[in-house]
């Protein structure tokens, strides 16, 4: 059993380290339309779904995007390079963050540099995320194969092969969930901090307090 989880991890971190992101190279140098827009991102993120009914960026979402100001408007019914750019933040920050988070992170980068006197444009900004991403996967694998390590260690008191088989599954699993949770409040919590305005006074960082300060009020009245 011991052969099967070494090499079943071994398959896990070789797809780890041979996902197929969508690099900067990889989009279009031409405007597209939408048709097009959605069957280049269902070629390029196939690899991502887990079911094959698995819906990645439809018309509908792309169209709600934009309706919701999270992405510009397609010019003459043609999305740009740019475009694109935002649509893969979207899908991937979309998959932690609620919609709304989503928001205040790629609503600031729309307003500052989607346009063409920006200090540095999209493709430029894409480009250092994507190869930043790519050196930290190795540490991403090295972290992944620590816990299956410890996870292999734990509970070294039951006996019973199957239940000491799942517990240690569940482990391994409970890790990387803890991870993903504590990971996921930290970006809420900068979210909220540094990137929420507050419209009472349109100052940044101070959401959580408002947020606080509301919840004292109705707590007051139900007194």
């Amino acid at each position: 059993m011991e052969t099967q989880w070494k090499n079943y991890l071994r398959e896990l971190v070789r797809n780890l380290r041979e996902t197929n992101y969508i690099g900067p190279n990889d989009i279009p140098n031409i405007d597209l339309y939408m048709d097009q827009v959605t069957k280049f991102l269902d070629e390029h993120l196939e690899q991502s779904k887990r079911f094959d009914d698995d819906k990645l960026l439809t018309k509908t979402m792309i169209n709600n995007y934009t309706k919701n100001d999270l992405l510009p408007s397609p010019v003459k019914k043609k999305y740009s390079k740019d475009h694109m750019y935002l649509l893969v933040f979207i899908y991937y920050l979309k998959h932690f963050l609620s919609i709304n988070d989503v928001q205040h992170i790629v609503g600031p980068m729309k307003d500052m540099f989607f346009r063409e006197d920006a200090e540095i444009n999209l493709d430029e900004i894409y480009r250092e995320i994507f190869d930043m991403e790519l050196n930290i996967s190795n540490d991403l694998v090295k972290d992944v194969i620590h816990k299956y390590d410890l996870s292999r260690h734990m509970f070294s008191e039951v006996k019973g092969k199957d239940e000491k088989e799942f517990l240690s599954i569940f482990g391994f699993i409970s890790m990387l969930s803890f991870d993903v949770y504590l990971k996921k409040q930290m970006i809420e919590q900068i979210i909220d901090d540094l990137l929420v305005t507050n419209p009472g006074t349109g100052k940044k960082g101070s959401a959580k307090a408002e947020k606080d300060a509301r919840e004292e009020r109705k707590n007051e009245k139900q007194k």
